[in-house]
């Protein structure tokens, strides 16, 4: 939601043209407000260390696209295994 607000509001016009690119699944705040904003695009880098609400999202019509980035990976397993206290908060658990 930062990053679309920081980018500047845009007509939904132009958020149904828009793929937005995450490094994660999104969670359920960020695939809440791609359905907010009209975004039918999404690409996520890897979903491995982070399962978020792709289903929900497909089933409301939105495209989601897993690359599964051998680097993306190692770089969360590394961040997760480092900081396992701040990862948990992000995550809610």
């Amino acid at each position: 939601m930062d990053a679309l607000e920081n980018a500047g509001r845009q007509p939904a016009s132009v958020y149904r043209e828009c793929t937005i690119f995450t490094t994660l699944s999104p969670c359920s705040m960020c695939s809440g407000t791609i359905l907010l904003y009209g975004i039918l695009r999404v690409i996520v880098d890897e979903n491995r260390t982070f399962m978020g609400e792709e289903e929900l999202l497909r089933s409301r019509g939105v495209s989601v696209e897993v690359l599964q980035n051998e680097e993306c990976i190692r770089l969360m397993e590394e961040f997760i295994r480092n900081n396992p206290t701040l990862w948990n908060e992000d995550i809610g658990v």
